[in-house]
């Protein structure tokens, strides 16, 4: 650190210095096919703010090779491996694609070689593979605070390519507070540009180094604040913005609350940096009573964060202006960037005026959301669940503040009832969705494999079956014996495809049931290709079916009413990541239109007695996962999108097709659909009896 610097600053800069390294990328030429991925010349740096998404600049990208459009580009992208400690200080190379840069004019209006491209010049990335990576943390303020900063990105000291970090201090804005002045106490080296610059008191991403000047030294960085003016999408659509925050705070969210890893995360380091308001030296070991009740502690912000971004987004920037007035008590600078997201209210509401200070503001703000009309259903019990920790946070404040929000949240609720009931008989939740397809009533391809006793071999069998209008009947296909586990998807390639061929028809692709015993769930079956490359789950539906004789008369009761809906998801195998084993008969106590949800090993206890026990009790529909390839990921984004998507469906008929979906989004490299990879759908369908001859398991 240069002379002159704080104690305050430096520490800080240790902290989040291995923090923000861990996320920041360089960016090159995409792997061409001959040489090592990553080895070329580099283009600049971005860094992550989502899962699958780099930020960047647009001339980053432009200047790799001005003569091609930019968005649409394909891009290499190497980075920092998260996981397991053996993947300390490793790095891995991606393909990404750029999705948007900005401003859009650039693709017709190309700068000149050498000069300086358009603000607010950025360019988002979407990578085009699931891989572990960690995130830096945004701002949510829409304008930097002038003080002590640090920006990040590649250099080649010493003849060594590596990520660096370098201190300065902001020495203002520019173009109407889209541009940050960065001082001259370093040099900015080219390979830095599309860094991420830090605000070092606070902790967080504000800018996207951009530039050095010439004259004068120091340089320019664009504020992150300028993300905003991504694409908003057609109406009824969520924009780009929208979706990137959502993951960003879900991730941070996720860490918080993960207990699988002992990394610091940016939650942990928030809470040891130096604070305006410790009274004295060495940080917030001993904050002032005053700061403990005028702020949220960084826990609780991104907690909050998390909660807010389980939430539909709002229907309007003014939605969201609205409330933060009314929790501000004032209202906020017309002139700042519109705020888009619930996350972007928060950053309309610190340093308040009058008493009660930020905690108070922001938790009227969350109290008003929780009661707002959202532009589509929430997930069952989110605005609820964010309700209970504004009240539990509020435990630890004020009374008056506390009974304020309560009668706050009174009235709201008996305001949005008033609401809905004037507009009954209205769409009020957004624009139509027509109903996804549902499996074809006609043959399906049955694939069955069991494994023989004592030995690491597998027997199959591939048939069609009839259907529900010649129940149990089966033709058959092709079979083998004494096949390994790792040949078995070559070995029933041929056959699948001759069932696919005999069963599709022009208006569907048929259904593929698995039929194999529960240990053998985490069978990747639906990654397997049986003709043009393309995964077998992504070309059809697929479902798992245990062996087993005729349902009971509990089993078919079940099956009709999770038909029918609405759909209930429950955990089965864990609590917040952890494992768990529910009592005896928790599953039977249920209610029938319940799915239950397993997210571990399929083949390793609890989820393997959960499955045993799930047929037992008669559900025909379960929902459970092959293990991710990092066994430290947090299961809450699979158990989030699971809720969403099972409270989406409504009722169960449409899971396949909608699983379906789902792995074609995450095989065409959408990030909002990785958390889907591995996911089965257990279905029992007591309509599509299995053959009565069933395989002998293995030899007794």
């Amino acid at each position: 650190m240069p002379d002159g610097r704080t104690g305050g600053s430096a520490r800080a800069f240790e902290l989040l210095e291995p923090l923000v390294k861990a996320a920041t990328v360089r960016v090159h030429a995409p792997a061409d096919g001959y040489g090592t991925p990553g080895t070329g010349p580099t283009w600049g740096s971005g860094f992550f703010i989502a899962p699958g998404w780099v930020l960047t600049c647009a001339h980053v990208i432009g200047e790799g090779g001005a003569a091609v459009r930019l968005a649409g580009r394909e891009v290499g992208i190497t980075f920092s491996v998260a996981g397991s400690p053996a993947a300390a200080g490793a790095t891995g190379t991606v393909a990404g694609r750029v999705e948007c840069v900005l401003p859009e004019r650039l693709e017709e209006r190309r700068p000149a070689p050498r000069a300086l491209w358009d603000l607010p010049d950025l360019a988002l990335v979407r990578v085009l593979a699931p891989i572990s990576h960690a995130c830096v943390w945004l701002t949510d303020r829409p304008g930097p605070r002038l003080d002590e900063a640090a920006y990040f990105g590649v250099t080649e000291d010493l003849g060594v390519r590596e990520i660096t970090g370098r201190t300065t201090r902001l020495r203002g804005t520019a173009a109407n507070g889209a541009a940050i002045r960065l001082g001259d106490d370093d040099e900015i080296e080219p390979g830095m540009s599309g860094g991420p610059l830090v605000d070092l008191a606070r902790g967080e991403v504000i800018g996207i180094v951009k530039a050095r000047r010439q004259a004068g030294g120091g340089g320019i960085a664009v504020s992150v604040a300028q993300l905003r003016t991504l694409p908003t999408g057609a109406t009824g659509q969520v924009g780009l913005y929208r979706r990137v925050m959502q993951g960003h705070d879900l991730y941070h969210y996720d860490q918080h609350v993960s207990d699988l890893d002992s990394r610091r995360t940016w939650t942990d380091v928030h809470d040891e940096l130096p604070s305006d308001d410790d009274d004295t030296t060495g940080g917030p070991e001993r904050p002032t009573r005053l700061s403990r009740l005028t702020r949220l502690t960084p826990g609780e912000r991104t907690t909050l964060c998390g909660l807010l971004a389980e939430l539909p987004p709002p229907g309007s920037s003014e939605a969201v202006r609205a409330l933060a007035e009314a929790a501000r008590g004032e209202e906020p600078d017309t002139g700042l960037p519109a705020p888009l997201t619930w996350r972007d209210g928060l950053g309309l509401l610190h340093d308040p005026p009058g008493t009660g200070g930020e905690a108070a503001a922001m938790l009227r703000y969350a109290t008003d959301v929780s009661v707002a009309d959202h532009r589509e259903p929430p997930a069952p019990g989110a605005d609820e669940e964010l309700w209970d920790w504004v009240r539990a946070t509020a435990a630890r404040l004020w009374r008056p503040l506390r009974r304020e929000l309560g009668e706050r949240h009174e009235r709201g609720l008996a305001e949005r009832e008033r609401r809905r009931r004037a507009s009954a008989g209205q769409m009020v939740h957004g624009p139509f969705r027509p109903a996804v397809g549902v499996p074809p009533p006609g043959p399906s391809v049955l694939l069955e494999a069991w494994a023989q006793v004592w030995e690491d071999v597998y027997d199959w069998r591939v048939s069609v079956l009839a259907g529900p209008d010649r129940p149990g009947e089966a033709t058959p296909v092709a079979s083998g014996t004494r096949v390994t586990l790792a040949a078995l998807p070559e070995a029933v390639r041929a056959p699948l495809a001759e069932g696919f061929r005999r069963c599709d028809t022009h208006e569907a692709a048929a259904l593929l049931e698995v039929v194999v015993a529960e240990d053998l769930f985490g069978l990747p079956v639906d990654e397997w290709t049986v003709s043009g490359g393309v995964p077998v789950g992504v070309q059809r539906p697929v479902v798992l079916r245990p062996p087993g004789g005729e349902p009971s008369p509990e089993a078919a009761e079940r099956w009709a009413r999770v038909q029918a809906g609405p759909l209930l998801g429950r955990r089965a195998d864990c609590s917040r990541g952890r494992k768990w084993r529910p009592p005896p008969g928790w599953l039977a106590a249920l209610v029938d239109h319940t799915v239950p949800v397993l997210c571990r090993a399929p083949g390793e206890d609890p989820t393997l007695a959960m499955l045993h026990d799930a047929r037992d009790a008669g559900y025909g529909v379960a929902v459970c996962r092959r293990p991710p390839a990092d066994p430290r990921a947090s299961c809450e984004p699979f158990h989030r999108g699971l809720r969403e998507e099972l409270a989406d469906a409504g009722r169960a008929v449409v899971l396949p097709a909608r699983l379906q979906t789902l792995r074609g989004r995450a095989y065409g490299a959408d990030p909002d659909a990785y958390w889907a990879v591995g996911t089965a759908l257990v279905w029992q369908d007591p309509q599509r009896p299995l053959p009565e001859d069933e395989p002998l398991q293995g030899d007794l």
